[in-house]
C-alpha cells in the first residue's frame, strides 16, 4: 500500500505543479461566466431594440388591427413612404401588398431581418386576419379587445407537485444536459491522460525500472488514483470558482431583476399565475436556485469518479501495450470509446423524455450510466434506479480492474510487438 501511495504522490504532484493545469483551472471557469454574461447581455440588448415599420395600408383593414407592440415593434401606416426611401425616413422597414387581394404581403428591410422579427409580424397579421373575421360577424373592436386582453392570461399551467415544487422543464434538461456533456468531456481527457502516461513509461523504458520494485498492478492503480485525484482537485476548484464568480457577477445585475428574483422566490406561485410581469432572466436565475444542489453536486462527484475508474483502467490498459506506434492506440481505443460516444448520443436525442426505455436502460448499464443517468439527476428519477444504478457501476469498476489489470502486467514489458484484443483475451485467459 505504501508503494501505492508513493506512485499516487508522484503523479499528483507533477501535474498540479504544471503550469497547464493552473491556467486551465483559473482559464475556464472564467470563460464559462463571460459565455453566459455575454449571452445575457446580448440577449437584453436585442430584446430592447424595437422595430419601427411603416404599412402601406390601401385597405384600411390593417390599421383598424394591427396594433404596434411597445415594446418590440411599432406600425406607422400611409406614412407617405415607399420602398426606396422608407430607411431616409427612421423606418427599419417597410410592409405592403404585392398582390390585389392583399394575402401576400412584403417586408422590405435594408438588412436582412432575424426569424425572431419575421414571426412575430407574421402571428400579427394572423391575429388581425381572425379579428377582421369576428368583426363581419357583429364583434364589435371593444369586444375582441376584451376576449384577446382576457385569453391573455385565462388559462395558466403549472409542472409542480407536492414532491418537486417548482420544477422547470427546461432548466432540468439544460443542467442535466451540461452535466453529462462535462462527464463526457472528462472521460475522453483524463482517461487518455492516463493512457499517455502509462504509454511515456514504456516507450522511455521507465516502466522497466518502476517493475523492479513495485508489482504492475500497483503501478497501473497508482497512476489511475494518482491522475484521477488531479481531475477531482481540478473540478473541484472549477465549482469553488464558478461560485464565486457568480456571487461577483450576480452583484452587477440590474436592481429590477434582482428584485423579481427575490419576489419569485418569496411567492414562487407568482411565476406561474402572473409571469408576464417578470423578465426571462429573472425567471431563469429563480428556476436555477430553486433545483436541488445538493444531490446534484454529489452525485456528479460520484458518476465523475466512477465513471473515470470505471475507463481509466482500460486506458491504462491500452496504454500498456502499445509500443511506438500511435495508430496502434487508435485501433485498440475504439471498443472503449465507442460506448461512450453512444451513451452521448443517446442523452442528447433523449433529453426532453428522462423517463424513455432507452434513457432508463442507459442510465443503468455501467459503460453509459456515468454520462445518461447524470442527464437525469436533475428531473428526479426514482431513487432506486440512482441506488441501482450506482452499485452496478461500482461493480463495473471491480471488474474492469480486475480485466485490465490482467492485460497490463504482461502488456507493460511487452516490447516489439503489436498486440490486438483476440491476443490480450489470451494473456487473461492463460493468467
Amino acid at each position: 500500500m505504501q508503494k501505492i501511495l508513493i506512485i499516487i504522490r508522484r503523479e499528483y504532484l507533477s501535474r498540479v505543479k504544471n503550469k497547464t493545469f493552473l491556467l486551465s483551472t483559473i482559464l475556464l471557469p472564467l470563460m464559462m461566466v463571460l459565455f453566459i454574461a455575454g449571452s445575457v447581455f446580448f440577449s437584453l440588448k436585442s430584446s430592447e431594440s424595437k422595430k419601427t415599420i411603416a404599412v402601406e395600408d390601401k385597405t384600411g383593414k390593417l390599421s383598424k388591427f394591427l396594433t404596434s407592440d411597445t415594446v418590440r415593434m411599432q406600425f406607422v401606416f400611409n406614412a407617405g413612404v415607399d420602398s426606396t426611401n422608407f430607411d431616409k425616413k427612421g423606418f427599419d422597414g417597410f410592409l405592403f401588398a404585392v398582390d390585389t387581394s392583399g394575402r401576400h404581403l412584403l417586408l422590405k428591410t435594408i438588412k436582412a431581418a432575424s426569424i425572431e422579427t419575421m414571426e412575430r409580424l407574421k402571428n400579427k397579421l394572423n391575429s388581425s386576419y381572425t379579428n377582421s373575421r369576428l368583426l363581419e360577424k357583429n364583434i364589435t373592436v371593444e369586444e375582441l379587445n376584451a376576449i384577446n386582453t382576457a385569453s391573455a392570461n385565462y388559462f395558466t399551467i403549472d409542472n409542480t407537485d407536492e414532491k418537486n415544487k417548482n420544477v422547470n422543464a427546461g432548466v432540468n434538461s439544460g443542467i442535466g444536459m451540461f452535466s453529462g456533456i462535462l462527464i463526457y468531456i472528462t472521460m475522453f481527457i483524463f482517461g487518455a491522460m492516463v493512457m499517455r502516461g502509462v504509454m511515456e513509461e514504456k516507450t522511455n523504458r521507465i516502466a522497466e525500472v518502476i517493475v523492479s520494485s513495485v508489482k504492475p498492478f500497483q503501478l497501473m492503480m497508482g497512476k489511475i488514483i494518482g491522475i484521477g485525484a488531479v481531475g477531482l482537485t481540478q473540478l473541484l476548484l472549477w465549482i469553488i470558482l464558478i461560485f464565486i464568480i457568480s456571487l461577483v457577477a450576480g452583484a452587477f445585475l440590474p436592481s429590477d431583476v434582482m428584485s423579481q428574483v427575490h419576489q419569485i422566490q418569496n411567492n414562487p406561485g407568482m411565476m406561474n399565475s402572473n409571469g408576464a410581469q417578470f423578465s426571462g432572466l429573472a425567471k431563469g436565475i429563480a428556476n436555477v436556485s430553486t433545483l436541488n444542489w445538493p444531490v446534484i453536486l454529489s452525485s456528479f462527484l460520484f458518476y465523475f469518479i466512477g465513471g473515470y475508474l470505471f475507463y481509466s483502467s482500460l486506458f491504462a490498459a491500452i496504454g500498456s501495450v502499445i509500443n511506438e506506434d500511435p495508430q496502434e492506440a487508435q485501433s485498440l481505443m475504439l471498443p472503449i470509446t465507442m460506448p461512450i460516444i453512444f451513451g452521448f448520443i443517446i442523452m442528447t436525442s433523449n433529453i426532453d423524455t428522462p423517463d424513455s426505455p432507452a434513457m432508463f436502460w442507459a442510465s443503468i448499464i455501467p459503460f453509459t450510466s456515468p454520462i445518461v443517468m447524470m442527464a437525469r439527476i436533475p428531473t428526479g428519477p426514482p431513487l432506486w434506479e440512482i441506488a441501482l444504478s450506482m452499485s452496478l457501476l461500482i461493480g463495473g469498476f471491480i471488474f474492469t480492474t480486475w480485466f485490465a489489470g490482467k492485460i497490463y502486467r504482461t502488456g507493460i514489458l511487452l516490447y516489439g510487438k503489436k498486440a490486438s484484443w483476440k491476443e490480450m483475451i489470451k494473456w487473461i485467459r492463460r493468467s
